[in-house]
């Protein structure tokens, strides 16, 4: 009975081999939470990155054995992938649930004491729901003003005109520049001393300076003004590629049929470029909830234009809030999954409808 005990194969999962990622996965998650449990901060980083490589070590080994040379090409990029972006969401994540400052030393488990006090917390709460509204209200403002921005310039380059190539490469540039390059000029260009509109204001109405900051209403359309300058390009460019694709044998047919203009848009011209028109209007409205960086830079939150991106980036590195600012930033982007998700829906039942 000994021999035949001793002859029996040990199962694939439990067999120590370089190449046995499900057991080194295994492993590495139990080794990781027990000293995560039992060890402190510094000790269970070190051994849950050990853990961490010794997975992708035995990835790795399975991928060269088993001639998966197409994974090991893209390992690199997955790995600066995980490093640069999924262990800070997954880190993230983690702290959401501690009650951890980033200016002290102690770190203390709370579940979802931190979610609970930014939505029922009778002194924040008001100040959430309004810095959500003003977020809604530039994610609709500045989406629309891109769309429809873009779609004029997109109609504009589909033609042909002299000097076209030139005037592209000048539509496109502001797309180029990096936002703090584009606050900084838009700062400049609405200082009521020496900027360009408070001087043409003037001069037209022979007043004194123009201040377009004094009020909400002007500083919500300076900073709608510059993001839709920056990134209506990007719409341009995307149903620009829909305008070119469109076949010329179909207009020229309309052409022949005397169809109206108004009828060859929308029989012709729109089937092609809808779904680029949709990918730009997702594309964009995600990019607008993240929108903090050019109202640090023109109004610094004033007025009534503080966001909830910016709320959260003065939770957690004005206060220290390292925690508190975690769990809001997994807020919102619950929040801008349940949309995505609504679009993706949306459009497909379109799609289908279609």
């Amino acid at each position: 009975m000994n021999s035949i005990a001793a002859q029996r194969p040990i199962p694939a999962l439990m067999a120590p081999a370089p190449d046995n990622w499900k057991l080194a996965a295994i492993a590495g998650v139990a080794v990781s939470a027990v000293a995560i449990a039992a060890l402190p901060a510094a000790a269970s980083f070190w051994i849950t990155g050990a853990m961490v490589a010794m997975v992708a070590a035995s990835f790795v080994v399975n991928a060269y054995r088993r001639h998966y040379f197409g994974g090991l090409l893209v390992s690199p990029a997955i790995a600066v992938l995980f490093v640069m972006n999924i262990f800070p969401l997954l880190w993230s994540l983690g702290l959401s649930f501690f009650a951890y400052q980033s200016n002290q030393q102690t770190i203390r488990f709370i579940g979802l004491g931190n979610y609970q006090k930014l939505l029922t917390d009778n002194l924040k709460a008001p100040e959430l729901w309004a810095n959500l509204t003003n977020t809604a209200m530039f994610v609709v403002l500045t989406v629309i003003a891109q769309m429809v921005t873009g779609f004029l310039l997109a109609l504009l380059f589909a033609k042909q005109f002299p000097l076209r190539k030139y005037l592209l490469i000048l539509v496109l540039t502001p797309m180029m520049l990096s936002v703090v390059a584009v606050g900084v000029f838009f700062s400049y260009y609405y200082d009521p001393t020496f900027g360009i509109l408070s001087y043409v204001i003037k001069a037209m109405t022979g007043g004194e300076q123009f201040i377009l900051m004094s009020n909400k209403t002007g500083a919500v359309a300076g900073i709608v003004f510059a993001d839709a300058w920056m990134w209506s390009p990007f719409v341009m460019l995307l149903v620009l590629a829909g305008l070119v694709s469109v076949p010329k044998y179909l207009y020229e047919a309309a052409a022949i049929d005397r169809v109206s203009a108004w009828r060859k848009f929308l029989t012709i011209t729109f089937p092609y470029i809808r779904g680029l028109l949709m990918l730009a209007l997702l594309f964009r409205t995600i990019e607008a909830f993240k929108m903090a960086d050019l109202v640090i830079l023109l109004t610094k939150g004033g007025n009534g234009t503080m966001t909830i991106s910016y709320h959260v980036i003065r939770i957690a590195n004005e206060q220290n809030k390292t925690s508190e600012g975690a769990a809001l930033s997994y807020l919102l982007l619950f929040v801008v999954i349940v949309l995505t998700n609504l679009y993706l829906y949306l459009a497909n039942r379109r799609a289908k409808g279609s």
